[in-house]
């Protein structure tokens, strides 16, 4: 029966190491160099001709106005087989750092990760280094410490200092996931995010297919991981992305039952609780909070669905089509009072504005991106 649902879903969800500059393509978009309090949203292309970064101003409406475009100096990748709405398989490949004004970016067909300064909407010292291993799809980042998962072959995590605007490897502080994928891996079975618990002492990955695991490492005081992860099986198979509750529950979306799942994180880095709600859709992967809802997107569904999560960290449906999309909805973020969902089929970022009941309005969408597109960040 497990192999049945995995294949339905599988129908369904249809190395440069060291520094090198990148630059601004300014054929791609005007830059306009507003301030620091400027809102603005960050989109990676994730071409395999060549990675870019197209930033978004937000207008006062929540439209996005295109204002400027950057080559990381890396290619995007494609998982396996190739043909579907999610390319790197993965939440968060694109990550904004307020507290370093740094962009941070994977190279999944480079196996690399670019960092860029943010000024406003405009980015400069771009810097790449080496992901430390194959297929970089995710990043997490707690204070001046980087994690990225690496989710081809054996799936490894790799540690970084924020130095500056640059990303220096710490030493001895890869560890392996154990998994069995190839490069590029199988975006069923790759894993799916990598991400620090609130108090960054915790670093979670989730597997999706590979054993339907979420594995919990403990976070050394000089950046290093336990030398083994703690595995979790989750509550409904595929566990995808994730995100955390205000009150420190694990916020997880698992995509085989197109449920969200909540769990408690315990210090020895067991999940415990589990509470789960499904949306009645196909294949929720992706998760954000916005509002204090939680927006999920079902890419086989081509719609976000919303839920919020009780005090006891039960998820509770609001509305199972919250908002209809262009085909293949995948990562998405919040701004403000507004959401915006990307799409890997379609190309386009669709904007919302989120209302103080949940429900969200449509505003437009932003087309001419690539089909293919992964990665989405806001400041």
């Amino acid at each position: 029966m497990r192999h049945g649902m995995l294949l339905v879903l599988a129908t369904a969800l249809v190395a440069l190491a060291g520094a090198q500059a990148a630059y601004p393509d300014h054929g791609h978009g005007r830059h306009h160099h507003h301030g620091r309090g400027q809102a603005v949203v960050f989109v990676q292309t994730n071409e395999t001709s060549g990675n870019r970064i197209v930033v978004f101003d937000r207008g006062a409406n929540g439209s996005l106005t295109q204002a400027g475009s950057y080559a990381t100096g890396g290619n995007g990748g494609v998982a396996a087989p190739g043909t579907e709405s999610d390319r790197l398989a993965s939440q968060g490949s694109l990550v904004y750092d307020a507290r370093h004004s740094l962009l941070i970016a994977v190279n999944a067909g480079s196996d690399t990760v670019t960092t860029f300064k943010v000024r406003g909407d405009r980015l400069s010292h771009g810097r790449t280094v080496s992901s430390g291993g194959q297929f970089p799809a995710s990043v997490a980042v707690s204070g001046r410490l980087v994690y990225v998962l690496n989710s081809g072959g054996e799936g490894i995590v790799q540690g970084f200092w924020i130095t500056g605007h640059k990303l220096r490897p710490i030493a001895g502080s890869a560890r392996s996931l154990g998994l069995a994928n190839g490069n590029p891996p199988n975006f069923l079975t790759s894993p799916g995010q990598v991400g620090f618990s609130p108090f960054g002492n915790k670093l979670i990955v989730t597997t999706k297919a590979s054993g339907s695991n979420i594995d919990v490492f403990r976070v050394r005081r000089d950046g290093t991981l336990s030398t083994a992860p703690v595995m979790n099986a989750s509550a409904t198979p595929v566990p995808f992305a994730f995100t955390f509750t205000p009150r420190g529950r694990l916020a997880s979306g698992e995509a085989a039952m197109s449920s969200l799942t909540t769990y408690r994180l315990n210090g020895d880095g067991t999940l415990t609780d589990p509470r789960s709600q499904s949306d009645g859709q196909m294949a929720l992967c992706w998760i954000t909070r916005a509002r204090g809802v939680y927006y999920v997107s079902n890419t086989a569904s081509d719609n976000v669905s919303s839920f919020r999560i009780g005090a006891d960290g039960q998820p509770m449906l609001l509305n199972a089509v919250a908002a209809g999309t262009n085909a293949g909805p995948i990562d998405s973020t919040a701004s403000g009072r507004y959401l915006y969902v990307q799409t890997g089929t379609a190309g386009t970022i669709d904007e919302f504005r989120v209302n103080g009941d949940g429900s969200l309005t449509p505003i437009g969408s932003v087309t001419g991106l690539p089909a293919g597109q992964e990665g989405i960040a806001s400041n």
